[in-house]
């Protein structure tokens, strides 16, 4: 599943804000958004991985996608960085 390969991904950008400017940049392989994100949120992370040909992977929960980043609190985007 996603989060594990959060969890092992090298590196990874953490957080809606962070994850665009990394797609814009051209450096991520992955884009891993939480499905009970707000949908405000994470458009522009999907708007921005689509336009830049990136696959987007889902997952259900905020909670867990943070846990897997190794943080406390929610994450609703996190890029895997190439």
């Amino acid at each position: 599943m996603s989060y594990e390969k959060v969890a092992q991904a090298k590196q990874i950008v953490v957080g809606t804000k962070q994850t665009v400017r990394a797609l814009k940049d051209g450096n991520v392989k992955e884009v891993v958004v939480a499905e009970d994100a707000d949908v405000a949120v994470i458009e522009k992370v999907v708007k921005a991985a689509n336009d830049r040909n990136v696959p987007i992977l889902k997952v259900d929960s905020t909670k867990k996608l943070g846990k897997a980043c190794g943080i406390d609190v929610g994450a609703a985007a996190v890029a895997i960085i190439r």
